[in-house]
């Protein structure tokens, strides 16, 4: 069982740069195979998958959010980061990292349906 926990703060001035980790634990999978994603929920809206990294430090992003976001990992850690730059009021959302074992192609990354273990989630808003 993969276990996710998502921290930052809940809440950002627009024009700063929003950054969360997502911590994990549990596994047995081989951790090459895993891709680890964050997706948001805006208020009254749908999941919306924003990128994702692989083991091997490869990022993939949605192209809604490839000009200013930024995704890290620290495998020793293990754990992953996601930066949003330029915030504004409509990056109010909860905000959720998730992973899957499963070997995927780039396009299957952006399903968040693919995605089998999901933190909590954590609310983000922007406010003057």
């Amino acid at each position: 069982q993969v276990v996710l926990q998502e921290s930052g703060p809940g809440l950002v001035k627009p024009s700063q740069t929003l950054s969360l980790t997502c911590t994990v634990s549990g596994g047995s999978r081989t951790a090459e195979y895993y891709s680890f994603g964050w997706i948001r929920q805006p208020p009254g809206k749908g999941l919306e998958w924003m990128g994702a990294i692989i083991y091997d430090g490869s990022q993939y992003y949605s192209p809604s959010f490839r000009s200013r976001a930024y995704i890290s990992g620290d495998t020793s850690e293990n754990k992953f980061s996601l930066h949003l730059a330029s915030v504004t009021a409509e990056d109010t959302a909860i905000y959720y990292c998730a992973a899957t074992p499963d070997p995927l192609t780039i396009d299957q990354r952006k399903d968040v349906a693919r995605y089998d273990y999901w933190g909590r989630g954590t609310q983000v808003t922007v406010v003057p």
